[in-house]
């Protein structure tokens, strides 16, 4: 079994299980001893046989492997790096989730249904537990004020924004900080920048790091005080501008935060959240499930009381199953749509050709969001891995896993860690609410940038970016109008409440501006995904995917209905 992506599951361990795994790692041994010459890369002639001087304990002479295959991909780093990960669960298991079972969101008290039910009454608890504490709120707050303090100190007219998941509340405990700073520069001044925060003793020099050569430049770093992870980018306002769409989205479907913060933390736990290191980014994965939202051909999918456990394995029966990646697009402007990789093409600015996870850019067209993500057929594996497992516990003819009740369902594919768990109870303990904000205020007012008129404001904003007289008048708050954008408008006095499951606009109420902007882009979202010259190719098929294919999340038996995605070889494509 592929460490990155699973584990056994409770009704597969047992005598048989033990004695099989003796066997495999025994004869995985046998093939592997000592026979590979490590001279052979260097030019030495290698023996077909084992030499009679041949020094078996010698680890500089030849390449021994072990049982535990950890080994080869440096586990002690990986899990330094990535207090979430489950690498290793096999092999592990005592040291990764010993101490707390690895489920805390279940209620110990409480009834779970059976199947779909309580799949979803686990999710429903899964994400009322990841949602961010006031504690945890507060203090990613600290972290950019006095980030932005060292960048003002360098550059007063520079502006600090916040982007990424804390802008849209999408994150979760081990998730780091997006922010990007606006100004005039000949040159980015990466370097200098750097200098700067190891002066104020903001990191350490070893978890500090400048990406000068990447696609887009950033400096990395870990905060010293809180260990929360920060990006830092220089002049990327279409960070700001895509956070504020996916909070519009987040308005449009009640159940997209609880789907991607499950999603969110099942391709973390296994590595695959991050470009580089073979996985897909959030973005992609948020515009991924906007996609699977919009062309759903149930139109009631995405109403507040969907069963959350059905949608979750329908998408992973569609993307790691049935969606085409070799000759479809993923567009979710206009409503949404699946589009041709020839017509992306033709609209491609950068004369790359579309990458194998395409998915169009909603702010600037002709950019594909998933160009960098090589290892997009890994992802697609490992959630085809998820549809397996999923659907086999739901299933009633399995009684022995079907209680969620006695064995966690969600936990078959997710698991959150000791550490994960230590660090947010380290976080309640050493940072309380009302004795931080208190800190924070008295260090605001010893510390404050402001001028002795206290005339200037916070270049720190979400809207225009501009200083007004109305904003300066407002008092010496430097920091009220950059940290609005995520839930914040007062730093001295504010108290944070974090962000609560996203209600459904009623229909007797008026519509914000956005909702009727979306509105107006998808008048009456029509969930058909392909062009008006592909009609006649239409082919009846049933929704996405059910755990039975005759149930629903209510139990009651699935209507075949029309959709406009032509399937062929069990492929969702577009000819």
């Amino acid at each position: 079994m592929d460490p990155i992506i699973g584990w056994f599951q409770p009704e597969q361990e047992g005598p048989a299980k033990d004695l099989w795994i003796r066997i495999w790692e025994t004869q995985k041994g046998v093939d592997n001893m000592n026979l590979i010459d490590v001279n052979t890369s260097l030019g030495t002639k290698s023996h077909d046989y084992i030499p009679v001087d041949s020094t078996t304990n010698s680890d500089d002479q030849h390449i021994r492997v072990t049982a535990n295959c950890n080994n080869y991909f440096n586990r002690k780093r990986r899990k330094r790096e990535n207090r979430a990960s489950t690498y290793g669960m096999n092999h592990n298991q005592a040291t990764l989730i010993g101490d707390h079972g690895g489920c805390p969101w279940k209620k110990p008290n409480k009834t779970y249904g059976r199947g779909v039910i309580g799949l979803h009454e686990e999710i429903e608890d899964f994400y009322n537990y990841m949602c961010p504490t006031p504690e945890e709120h507060e203090l990613r707050v600290s972290v950019v004020r006095r980030i932005e303090k060292v960048v003002l100190g360098l550059w007063r007219d520079a502006k600090v924004e916040i982007f990424g998941s804390f802008r849209t509340g999408l994150y979760l405990p081990t998730s780091d900080i997006d922010l990007v700073v606006i100004g005039k520069w000949e040159t980015l001044p990466l370097r200098t920048l750097e200098q700067s925060l190891l002066e104020h003793g903001i990191a350490d020099p070893s978890t500090l790091k400048v990406l000068d050569k990447a696609t887009v430049p950033i400096v990395k770093l870990t905060d010293k005080a809180s260990d929360v992870k920060v990006d830092i980018s220089f002049n990327m306002s279409n960070g700001v501008k895509s956070a504020e769409l996916i909070k519009d989205f987040k308005q449009r479907f009640p159940v997209l935060s609880k789907l991607v913060l499950v999603l969110k933390q099942f391709l973390l736990q296994r590595d695959l959240n991050e470009v580089f290191t073979g996985g897909i980014s959030s973005y992609s994965l948020i515009l991924m499930t906007i996609s699977f939202l919009q062309l759903h051909p149930r139109q009631n999918a995405f109403c507040p009381g969907a069963n959350l456990g059905v949608l979750l394995i329908e998408f992973f029966e569609l993307y790691g199953r049935k969606f085409n990646y070799m000759k479809t697009g993923i567009r979710v402007k206009d409503g949404g749509t699946y589009i041709s990789k020839e017509e992306v093409l033709r609209g491609m600015i950068d004369g790359h050709r579309p990458s194998l996870l395409c998915i169009e850019d909603p702010l600037t067209p002709g950019n594909d969001i998933g160009r960098s993500s090589y290892g997009a057929l890994q992802v697609k594996q490992t959630f085809e891995y998820a549809y397996i497992v999923l659907t086999q516990a739901v299933n009633p003819l399995n009684t022995f896993i079907y209680d969620a009740n006695k064995y966690s369902i969600l936990g078959r594919i997710i698991r959150v860690t000791d550490e994960v768990i230590d660090y947010r109870a380290w976080i309640r303990e050493t940072f309380p609410v009302p004795s931080y904000t208190s800190a924070i205020t008295n260090h605001d007012e010893d510390d404050s940038l402001s001028s002795s008129s206290g005339s200037e404001a916070s270049t720190l904003e979400s809207g225009t970016g501009s200083d007004t007289d109305s904003e300066s008048s407002r008092g010496s708050n430097r920091y009220g109008s950059a940290l609005s954008s995520v839930g914040l408008s007062s730093v001295a006095t504010h108290t944070f409440i974090p962000p609560m499951a996203p209600k459904a606009p009623s229909t007797q109420q008026g519509f914000s501006k956005n909702e009727r902007f979306y509105a107006s882009l998808v008048p009456h979202h029509n969930p058909r995904g392909t062009y008006p010259q592909h009609q006649n190719n239409i082919t009846e098929i049933s929704t996405h995917a059910s755990p039975s294919n005759n149930v629903s999340g209510r139990g009651r038996p699935l209507k075949r209905q029309k959709s406009n995605i032509l399937r062929k070889g069990g492929m969702y494509l577009l000819r």
